[in-house]
């Protein structure tokens, strides 16, 4: 394993809201922006209907981990980038149930022995402070974080990336004062989120841009996108070597402006 320093890879997360929808946005996307890992949520498919064999044609592998109507996670490999060995795993045991949220995928950018740990995760929404499925969100971020330290203490170089359903911080709203302690804001969400930081990951976006006023998702209700009435929850988060290495990070809104699209856009790192 190798330490910091570029890779020279486009890593990035989105969640589509169903694959099934989504597709021709998908492969759109990636033919323009051409990353070279991609974890996807929401696919809301089984995994006898994932469009592998579509993607395959656009350049990417994929690992995918899918259930019908909710949930479903999956990774994109760009072939061009990578050794062909890809070890990969589903949900871990100590997460609550067998919800299809986590896929994760180990490679070797092609040129270099470094192995490179992607995790990508779809956190629960909670739906709302104090109810069961809130408890459930809470267990769940907790058992992320213990997988967590035993990756990061494993592996030189991780990639955790996805929908956390987190707000971090007020700049991160916006309108702090109508979503104070609300779902996606309260104090135990963010402190479940820190603790993901404080295991060692470091916040992609946050190292490139300080200021307020950027989102990763807008609600379809109320013209959301076009009011800026969004929330940055989606999330690329890096372990030490990939941090020092990262030259750039953003949020790619623009598809979030096709016909027809996703609630959330790409948020994207170079690393």
């Amino acid at each position: 394993m190798s330490g910091g320093g570029s890779l020279g890879l486009k890593i990035a997360s989105w969640n589509v809201n169903s694959l099934r929808v989504r597709l021709p946005h998908l492969q759109r996307w990636l033919a323009a922006e051409q990353p070279d890992l991609v974890g996807l949520q929401e696919t809301k498919t089984t995994d006898d209907k994932f469009p592998a064999e579509a993607l395959h044609a656009s350049g990417y592998r994929s690992v995918f981990a899918g259930q019908p109507t909710y949930n479903g996670v999956a990774i994109l490999i760009r072939d061009a980038q990578f050794e062909e060995a890809v070890d990969w795993s589903a949900q871990d045991p100590r997460l609550p149930d067998d919800q299809k949220r986590l896929i994760a995928a180990t490679v070797t950018p092609k040129g270099t022995t470094t192995r490179l740990r992607f995790m990508n995760v779809y956190v629960p929404n909670g739906s709302e402070v104090g109810c069961e499925k809130y408890d459930y969100k809470l267990r769940w971020l907790d058992a992320l974080k213990t997988r967590i330290n035993k990756e990061i203490a494993s592996q030189t170089q991780l990639a955790l990336v996805g929908d956390f359903n987190i707000a971090p911080e007020d700049r991160d709203v916006h309108d702090p004062q109508a979503w104070h302690e609300k779902i996606l804001c309260s104090t135990p969400e963010r402190r479940a989120f820190a603790a993901l930081l404080a295991a060692g990951l470091t916040d992609s976006f946050r190292q490139h841009c300080t200021e307020p006023g950027y989102f990763s998702w807008w609600d379809y209700r109320q013209a959301g996108f076009r009011r800026g009435l969004g929330l940055r929850i989606d999330h690329v988060l890096l372990s030490a070597g990939l941090a020092s290495g990262c030259s750039n990070a953003l949020i790619d809104k623009e598809p979030r402006s096709w016909d027809q699209p996703s609630d959330h856009a790409p948020v994207v790192a170079s690393v």
